[in-house]
């Protein structure tokens, strides 16, 4: 296993690792405050996601010599950063724990891409940009808040995304802009917990509405958004995926990691797309940047109970700014699916609308309406209307 490492799969690996830890902890931080959460289970949701998902990220790879990096869903979290409020911690987990349920399921019987092609991945898309949308004006805000330290991070990102340097532009943009942020905004020193955390299983509550409105749009968020692009970005650099295997052991990792009140520990997309890469070095070889990426996960979560109440000191809008760098790809990636498809472009709008209202009806949430009226509008009206005029171009040919 040691001889197969290299300076490419570990620096990949490191790079890999450190996108993982950054912008989603923020974001989960973000999300424990908009459910009142206390400080231990903030500190037991994130131990839960980084722990899970690094031994996720170990154990795969080296069983398969496959670059199958280990983590959790970053847009899943973008998701329940806007649904927290309405429910308890322990009815967030019991939507985890049938949203685990649901992806073992797809894996064991192996109807993955029948169960995804039933939402248009455009509407998906749609949804998820909506959501998203509100993080984004947040982030410009931010950065005119803390004007030098938002300012400097984004030239530092649009330097490294101009001159395509190795380092990822988001990372740079996150470690310079905390550096600035030390030096003209000093940090409050803070006592960290005076004995070591001891994670406990936590006991899931169930309800209808958690169902329907969090653990349905968490499993298309993990199999569209995590497990397809890793799976894509696999087989693009001729790795034959076990795409049922890793869907699987996503559910089953996801099952255990939501008794711990995490989201999930599954396949991580863009990891995987960045240790899969022709850039991680020989083929054989790469899978040993996901064995790093996994360990460091995994350091980070065992110790996670020192170093939340050091981030909890961070500036509202330093945090702010840290989640806009971190999902602006996905933002942008979001809004260009969501708006490819001409033939289906008002079921979109109507998606991306309605997912951004946040408007809760009959106790089901916005981005589930999102899907529902978007999917409806594509396939019952939009599609009928190209049928019936692709047939009116046929007779008058």
């Amino acid at each position: 296993m040691f001889k197969d490492l290299n300076h490419k799969n570990i620096s990949a690996g490191m790079v890999a690792g450190i996108f993982v830890i950054t912008g989603p902890t923020a974001l989960i931080l973000e999300a424990s405050s908009n459910g009142n959460f206390n400080t231990t289970q903030s500190i037991l949701w994130i131990f839960a996601v980084y722990v899970f998902g690094g031994l996720f990220g170990i154990i795969l790879p080296l069983y398969s010599k496959i670059p199958i990096v280990g983590g959790h869903t970053l847009t899943g979290v973008a998701f329940l950063a806007t649904m927290t409020s309405q429910f308890t911690f322990n009815e967030l987990i019991g939507a985890y724990l049938i949203s685990a349920l649901l992806m073992g399921i797809i894996g064991f019987l192996g109807f993955f891409s029948k169960f995804i092609k039933l939402v248009p991945k455009e509407i998906i898309s749609a949804m998820l940009a909506g959501m998203i949308t509100h993080y984004m004006v947040n982030f410009i805000v931010s950065i005119n808040t803390l004007f030098i330290v938002g300012f400097i991070s984004l030239i530092t990102f649009l330097i490294f995304l101009r001159w395509k340097l190795k380092f990822p532009p988001v990372i740079s943009a996150i470690i310079i802009g905390f550096i600035v942020l030390n030096l003209f905004y000093p940090l409050n020193s803070i006592e960290g917990t005076s004995a070591a955390f001891m994670p406990k299983i936590q006991f899931p509550d169930f309800n209808t509405s958690s169902f329907l409105s969090i653990a349905i749009p968490l499993t298309l968020l993990i199999l569209s958004n995590d497990i397809a692009v890793a799976i894509g970005a696999l087989e693009q650099n001729d790795y034959r995926a076990p795409i049922n295997k890793i869907i699987s052991f996503s559910g089953l990792f996801s099952l255990i990691t939501s008794f711990f009140g995490g989201q999930s520990a599954n396949i991580a997309g863009m990891a995987t797309a960045i240790c899969s890469d022709k850039e991680a070095g020989p083929k054989e070889k790469r899978y040993m940047g996901a064995v790093i990426a996994g360990v460091l996960l995994l350091v980070y979560g065992l110790f996670s109970w020192k170093l939340v109440p050091l981030i909890q000191t961070l500036p509202k809008e330093f945090i702010s700014i840290i989640v806009g760098f971190s999902l602006l790809n996905v933002f942008g990636n979001s809004l260009y699916q969501a708006f490819s498809k001409h033939s289906i472009k008002t079921s979109t709008v109507f998606a991306f609308i309605i997912s951004l209202s946040g408007t809760t009806i009959l106790s089901i949430s916005a981005p589930v309406w999102s899907l529902l009226i978007g999917s409806f509008i594509a396939r019952y009206i939009e599609n009928i209307t190209e049928e019936k005029g692709e047939k009116s171009v046929n007779k008058t040919a």
